[in-house]
């Protein structure tokens, strides 16, 4: 009963190399296995073989989505958006502070 209330411990994020989810990518595609087989083979999660798998496919065009250079791309102006944003209300409290000076 004391195991009830506790979690599985997480799995230790790992990298891969762009190498690596080619050729995992490339097992699943042929057809030869599915994605459950190859990622326990592997010791991988099957979600993570199956984002791969969908990736590459956007990445094809053969499957609707953001291609990787897409999703780079929107990641990199998310980024400038928020420090943009940040930059802004810098700006606000500034202006607030010195209106404030002057009167």
């Amino acid at each position: 009963m004391e195991s009830m209330g506790k979690k599985m411990p997480r799995r230790p994020r790992r990298s891969c190399t762009p190498e690596f989810k080619a050729e995992i990518v490339g097992l699943c595609r042929r057809g030869d296995r599915s994605g459950g087989p190859v990622a326990r083979d592997s010791e991988l999660t099957e979600t993570a073989v199956r984002d791969w798998v969908k990736q590459a496919e956007a990445d094809a065009g053969e499957r609707n989505g953001l291609t990787s250079s897409e999703r780079e791309e929107l990641a990199a102006l998310r980024r400038e958006n928020r420090r943009l944003r940040e930059d802004v209300d810098v700006l606000k409290r500034a202006t607030a502070f010195f209106a404030e000076e002057t009167r």
